[in-house]
């Protein structure tokens, strides 16, 4: 994996559709948060455990479709207030075992230091 803010997201999908929670693990700060439509999920190792055990169907695979970052320098970096941090925004789908699309989303990640920060998921 390439330390690219954009490979991190990618990343992330390729861990989560593979089980691999230990792994995801290693790639969220500490302090990860996860705002959702439906919850918010506070601390990486909540988020881990909600992935590994509470997500309603864990046989599916995120479809990656576009991926947009910012360069993480100067203002609008992120909210301003960190000029060293990354924007990464992913849009894609959702598909179940079948192959049916559950839904479509546009995740929002903030990196910093090598490390998943936040994510907000919007569902539509």
């Amino acid at each position: 994996m390439g330390t690219d803010a954009s490979d991190l997201a990618r990343e992330y999908y390729r861990r989560i559709d593979g089980g691999a929670y230990g792994a995801l693990r290693d790639l969220l700060a500490d302090g990860f948060v996860q705002h959702r439509p439906d919850m918010t999920l506070e601390g990486a190792d909540r988020f881990v455990a909600f992935m590994r055990d509470e997500r309603p169907e864990t046989d599916t695979t995120h479809v990656v479709e576009h991926v947009y970052h910012t360069t993480g320098t100067g203002p609008g970096a992120s909210t301003g207030t960190d000029p060293d941090a990354v924007r990464v925004a992913v849009e894609g789908r959702l598909e179940r075992a079948n192959g049916e699309t559950w839904f479509r989303f546009l995740d929002a990640f903030l990196v910093r230091d090598g490390l998943l920060r936040e994510l907000r998921t919007y569902t539509f």
